[in-house]
């Protein structure tokens, strides 16, 4: 009765043996030989049921439970009559009753588990005395009786089921919890205590008396002694002593000698391509050749015939009527600009205040068509039917396609640039007066358009020359004409001109050289003293007698150490080799008397020239002055001297057509601007310093600043450049404000920073230009002030400019046949 109790109560676990080890006794290896040579007699004579249960016993199983249940159901059939709660309290008292543990059997009820012999499977049977298997009895809230079973704790026959307290920190190192009493938590999340260490004594007896597994060292998750099983120090003496680890592996398997040891004529791998491969095939020959008879037949068709009929159809197929043919834009086309909508002035039928009156009619045929500002006279008709075929349409739409053809259009790209940051720093020019702002005198009594003007040197009198052929000298304070001279007779000579004067720099001679055509003429005016008239007419006549009883040099010979130039040298030095010293040279300029007529007019010497001289220029000491004629070659540029009445050019050919010429203030240097460049020379050495490239195309005028550091020029194409010689050969600033011409250019010659350019829109621009003593710092160029007074004739403005020497006072002459005096 009792074994059949325990078998009620008994839990099965199966385990398989291939699983990891489960600790328990040894047996004797005689018994161990013996049970598997049992088990192997077994496994070959029945079938293998490894992991399932034995089949016979769960048979018995059956028969005992349905043998147990007939004897319940007799025993209830007897206490059916009896009281309910006297069977509760006896099943009470059966649970709670303790079996006698010396009653069964120590064999039966042993945690190892048992090895069934048939199928190799471990059987574990537990207790019912474990406390884990006795279940508890409560009450539902009813008053009823409630079961209530422990708990199942899953374990797994594995190398970390027996592992207890297992430490979950992960990657953190066990030296964060050396200030704490656990060493980590475990998965559950309870802290895992660090344990007990014993003395050194107890340390020395663990040490001598070693346990099995014993290895030395220190779990660091648990904090214990890590052990060592019988499998893992097993791996270790293989790997030690260099054995297989894995029986499974068998190092002496039989050797599979994939390749012969016979040496094989042909490979047999990478076999050579077949000679078929090479030879053409006659199967895609008769292939090919069908479908050349198709072609030919005209029964298939090649793709590119195929496009260009259907492009021929596509052209003969096309609608008659319509407008325009739909082209698509390139990518970068941009479409025409569309005409400007009709205006009330086009209309058939216009408002009276837009129909011109014969006054204005008359006035608008006078006009050439440049000029007109519409091309047709605005009429008016009663109805449309009335209004005529319009007589410039067709030239108006070949205008507009020429317009179209020429112009192409081109796309800019918008730049997002603050205006702010382009506009410079500047001072105001309230800061930098005084500088001329408005004109206070008016010269007039010309009667056609003033080329020259100059003043001389202690500001006093103003000379001016005009293409009436006169010569005006005027007092600069109150306009007064003081004296007149009449170089040209207009009924005689109509092609000449007053193309340039200047005063000599000189306050104490008084010489005015005035050009006119070929000739120069140096004039002495009874404007000033006995002393000064004096002065200056003995210095022209001492050089009367320089011919007679002087020695003649010969001219200069200055290289421009250019190719052309250098070439230029070359043949003149070769030429001169081979001329006599008998023969003279040839005279670039003739010097004449005045007759008696012209010396009463105040003519002291007349200069011949070969060409009609356009510009002259003085040096600073009042001996030399230099003339510039752009239609000689050879002989464009010439210095005179006036205490020698000596002639001669300095050079040999000019490369280009020259514009002007001008002394540096204080250096021997002679600047000449031609229509593209300007060169500067050295006089006493006679060679070419620089060249300056100021880009543009016809050079009018040029200006060097009174300490010789920088040059102005102007031009014919509306600019203003500003060289600095110290930098480069290009222009250090380029100015463009003018809306024509720019005809000159002057510095201030005192003390104050000023310049000014007049162009043939009838504008004055004044500057302030700083030139500062540090060669680190750029100039300061300021625009200051624009004059507006003269009067445009025939689209010529304002001729010439001259500064006065000493007051920041401006003269300006114009085509309008006056000169004006701009003050502050």
């Amino acid at each position: 009765m009792a074994k059949s109790g325990i078998k009620k109560d008994t839990v099965v676990v199966v385990e398989k043996k291939n699983q990891a080890p489960i600790s328990r006794k040894r047996k004797p290896v005689q018994q161990e030989e013996e049970e598997a040579h049992s088990n192997d007699e077994s496994s070959e004579d029945e079938l293998n049921v490894e992991g399932l249960i034995d089949a016979s016993e769960d048979d018995e199983d059956e028969e005992d439970e349905q043998q147990s249940q007939e004897n319940n159901s007799d025993g209830d059939d007897d206490s059916a009559g009896e009281n309910p709660i006297d069977s509760e309290e006896e099943l009470n008292q059966l649970l709670g009753e303790e079996e006698d543990p010396s009653d069964y059997d120590s064999e039966d009820f042993s945690d190892e588990p048992k090895e069934d012999e048939l199928s190799g499977i471990n059987i574990k049977s537990l207790s019912v005395s474990d406390p884990k298997t006795i279940n508890s009895i409560s009450k539902f809230s009813d008053g009823s009786i409630r079961i209530l079973k422990p708990e199942i704790e899953p374990k797994y026959d594995s190398d970390d089921s027996d592992v207890e307290n297992f430490n979950t920190i992960g990657n953190i190192p066990i030296s964060a919890y050396d200030e704490m009493p656990h060493i980590g938590y475990d998965i559950n999340g309870k802290r895992i205590m660090r344990p007990a260490k014993g003395s050194a004594l107890d340390q020395l007896l663990e040490s001598i008396d070693l346990p099995e597994g014993w290895t030395g060292l220190l779990d660091q998750n648990t904090g214990n002694s890590l052990k060592l099983t019988d499998e893992e120090l097993e791996l270790i003496r293989k790997i030690q002593q260099q054995e297989n680890t894995d029986e499974n592996i068998n190092p002496y398997e039989p050797l599979i000698d994939w390749f012969t040891k016979d040496e094989e004529i042909m490979p047999l791998t990478a076999i050579p391509e077949p000679k078929r491969r090479f030879i053409p095939s006659k199967h895609e020959a008769k292939r090919i050749m069908k479908i050349v008879r198709a072609i030919r037949e005209g029964r298939i068709i090649p793709p590119n015939k195929v496009q260009q009929q259907a492009k021929e159809d596509d052209q003969f197929n096309f609608d008659l009527w319509q407008d325009e043919i739909e082209i698509p834009d390139h990518i970068m086309n941009l479409r025409a600009p569309k005409l400007p909508p009709p205006t009330n002035e086009e209309s058939y039928n216009p408002p009276e205040e837009y129909l011109l009156t014969e006054e204005e009619k008359s006035n608008w045929l006078k006009q050439s068509p440049i000029d007109r500002e519409r091309n047709f006279l605005p009429q008016k008709y009663n109805s449309l039917r009335q209004v005529p075929g319009y007589k410039e349409s067709i030239r108006e739409r070949f205008e507009r396609s020429l317009d179209l053809y020429l112009a192409p259009r081109i796309r800019h790209n918008k730049l997002n640039i603050d205006p702010d940051s382009l506009i410079p720093d500047l001072p105001s020019p309230k800061d930098l007066r005084p500088f001329p702002i408005r004109c206070s005198t008016i010269y007039q009594g010309h009667t056609n358009k003033i080329r020259t003007i100059s003043i001389d040197p202690q500001g006093i009198w103003l000379a001016t020359g005009s293409d009436d052929g006169s010569v005006r000298i005027w007092e600069v304070l109150t306009g007064r004409q003081v004296f007149k001279i009449i170089l040209i007779n207009k009924e005689i000579n109509h092609e000449d001109h007053i193309e340039s004067l200047e005063w000599n720099p000189d306050s104490n001679s008084g010489i005015l050289s005035v050009c006119v055509g070929e000739n120069i003429y140096l004039i002495v005016p009874p404007i000033f003293g006995f002393d000064i008239e004096n002065t200056g007419k003995l210095r022209i006549e001492s050089g009367w007698g320089y011919d007679t009883f002087g020695n003649k040099k010969k001219d200069l010979k200055i290289s421009t150490q250019d190719d052309e130039d250098a070439e230029d040298a070359e043949d003149a030095e070769s030429e001169e080799e081979n001329a006599t010293s008998v023969e003279s040279k040839k005279e670039v300029a003739k010097w004449y008397p005045p007759n008696s007529e012209q010396a009463a007019m105040g003519i002291s010497a007349i200069i011949q020239c070969r060409k009609t001289i356009k510009k002259i220029s003085w040096h600073r000491k009042g001996d030399y002055f230099v003339t510039v004629s752009p239609d000689s070659k050879n002989t464009a540029v010439l210095i005179h001297q006036v205490s020698k009445h000596l002639s001669q050019s300095p050079f040999k050919k000019s490369k280009g057509i020259i514009m002007d010429v001008k002394f540096h203030p204080f250096k021997p240097q002679l600047f000449v601007a031609s229509q593209r460049q300007i060169k500067i020379y050295d006089l006493s050495q006679q060679i070419l310093l620089k060249k300056l490239m100021p880009g543009v195309r016809l050079l009018s005028s040029i200006d060097i600043h009174p300490r010789g550091d920088n040059l102005l020029a102007c031009s014919y194409d509306k600019r203003v450049l500003w060289h600095d010689l110290d930098l480069s050969s290009t222009p250090y600033k380029t100015l463009r404000y003018h809306e024509k011409a720019v005809r000159s250019i002057k510095f201030h010659k005192g003390n104050l920073p000023l310049f000014a350019s007049a162009s043939d829109d009838g504008n004055i621009h004044i500057f302030h230009g700083t030139v500062y003593d540090d060669l680190m710092t750029n100039p300061l160029l300021v625009p200051l002030k624009k004059l507006t007074g003269h009067k445009i004739i025939n689209q010529i403005g304002i001729l010439d400019l001259i500064w006065h020497p000493k007051q920041p006072w401006l003269f300006s002459a114009g085509a309008d046949g006056t000169a004006r005096l701009w003050t502050t």
